[in-house]
């Protein structure tokens, strides 16, 4: 008679814990959130790389409203052959015209990923889903900055002269990319609300144009009607431009570089949450 001997299995060390899919933000270190967003910075620029299109309103977009405002409108404005005098009263501007319509393109961005199932693929990642639109925001800083050195290298050639210190230009550079970042989670929100990136750049004109040329971006606020002055001085446009053009051509800035920057933080405090809690609904 032959007996049959068992063998109790030998315990198996613990694995790790199952990392939870959801993202919470509160599960992820500070170390872990950033190299997610180093790695979603990584795959948004190679797929600026592969589709190289995707860069030419940052290319060609400086040097079109700036041949246009500087040639077509700087004459009736400055008077005729003073067209450089106006370049160094537009082109600080533009520069914050970049920044607004350069952060439009997050929000198509964001709906056409979701459109594209790409959003489906994050949600199955242990991974912060806030470094999923901060990666995007790095990106469109990235290209933002491309632009306004473009402008700037077009303003040179049109007798841009900086009469401030090169730190002063740096910090107009900084603001715009500030008060850009800011605008990015407006333009977020809507690609996360509406359905088609359509919808999203057909809203984002009708925010835009009225607080592009309701500015003194182009003119003189001086010279518009009394209503539409009041409107000029709230315009968080008009006070970057303000701020910029009077750090590179070296006179007193007044309050429109700490207005620029409480701008940018009621912006970003008002609709970075309401961007989050979107996304997170909608993954």
């Amino acid at each position: 008679m032959s007996t049959v001997t068992t063998t109790k299995p030998a315990p198996t060390a613990p694995g790790p814990a199952p990392v939870a899919a959801d993202g919470g933000e509160g599960r992820i270190g500070l170390r872990a959130n950033l190299r997610h967003i180093g790695a979603l910075v990584r795959r948004n620029a190679l797929q600026i790389k592969q589709d190289p299109e995707s860069m030419f309103d940052v290319l060609f977009m400086p040097i079109i409203f700036t041949l246009l405002f500087v040639f077509v409108f700087g004459g009736a404005i400055s008077g005729k052959g003073n067209q450089d005098a106006y370049v160094n009263y537009v082109i600080p501007g533009l520069m914050a015209m970049m920044g607004m319509n350069i952060s439009m393109a997050v929000g198509t961005g964001v709906n056409d990923d979701f459109k594209k199932g790409v959003m489906d693929r994050f949600r199955s990642m242990p991974i912060a889903r806030s470094s999923v639109l901060l990666a995007k925001i790095v990106v469109e800083i990235g290209r933002m900055m491309v632009a306004i050195v473009i402008l700037l290298t077009v303003g040179f050639i049109l007798g841009l002269s900086i009469k401030g210190s090169v730190l002063d230009l740096f910090l107009a550079i900084g603001l715009s990319a500030v008060f850009g970042a800011s605008l990015m989670w407006i333009f977020i929100l809507l690609g996360l609300t509406l359905k088609t990136a359509q919808a999203v750049q057909g809203m984002a004109m009708i925010v835009l144009m009225p607080l592009q040329f309701g500015s003194s971006i182009f003119a003189p606020p001086t010279t518009m009607p009394g209503w539409l002055q009041s409107f000029t001085d709230y315009n968080p446009l008009s006070n970057l431009a303000d701020a910029a053009r009077a750090l590179i051509n070296g006179t007193p800035v007044g309050d429109s570089v700490w207005m620029t920057l409480a701008w940018s933080v009621a912006i970003t405090a008002a609709t970075m949450p309401l961007a989050v809690r979107k996304f997170r609904q909608k993954t």
